[in-house]
Formats: C-alpha cells, sequence, structure tokens
C-alpha cells in the first residue's frame, strides 16, 4: 500500500494505537474472526470491533462473514502486506 497526501494522516492515526498494531500483527500470521481476537488480545469483541472498523475505513484490513455455531461470524484478514509512506 502507498500512502500518499491526506491519507498519510489518516492511515498514521490508524496506526497510533497499540491494540490496533497487535491486532495487524495478529492478523499478519492468521485470519481469525472477531471474537478469537479478543481473547486473545484480552480486549472486549465491542473493542476490537471498533478497532477493526477503523483499520478497514484506511484500508488496512478487510473482512467478510462466515457461518458460525450461533449465527454468523466476521473474520478479519490483512489487506496489505507492507504500506509505504511518501511525504511528498
Amino acid at each position: 500500500m502507498n500512502v500518499k497526501g491526506d491519507e498519510v494522516a489518516k492511515v498514521a492515526k490508524a496506526l497510533a494505537s497499540e491494540t490496533r498494531l497487535q491486532l495487524l500483527k495478529l492478523l499478519s500470521e492468521k485470519n481469525m474472526d472477531v471474537s478469537r481476537i479478543a481473547a486473545k488480545l484480552n480486549q472486549t469483541e465491542a473493542n476490537i470491533s471498533a478497532q477493526i472498523k477503523i483499520l478497514e475505513k484506511v484500508g488496512l484490513l478487510k473482512s467478510h462473514y462466515e457461518p458460525g455455531e450461533h449465527g454468523v461470524r466476521k473474520v478479519c484478514e490483512t489487506a496489505v502486506e507492507k504500506i509505504n509512506i511518501n511525504l511528498v
């Protein structure tokens, strides 16, 4: 992902959270659903969902829904392997 112009601040803000960085690192190893991510990071599902939404908005994560034991589950994966920031 190449980031430049107005997008730099948006991506930088999304990366400014330790929880979001941990989330990206975790998902770079394996795709996971929200409840598994929450358990691994010792966070609530509501908080993880909010963090995922922020990362999806700037294009760093993508997700899809799959059938689960109790309805559907949201499975997340990284959308990028590398981020290049161009200041000019």
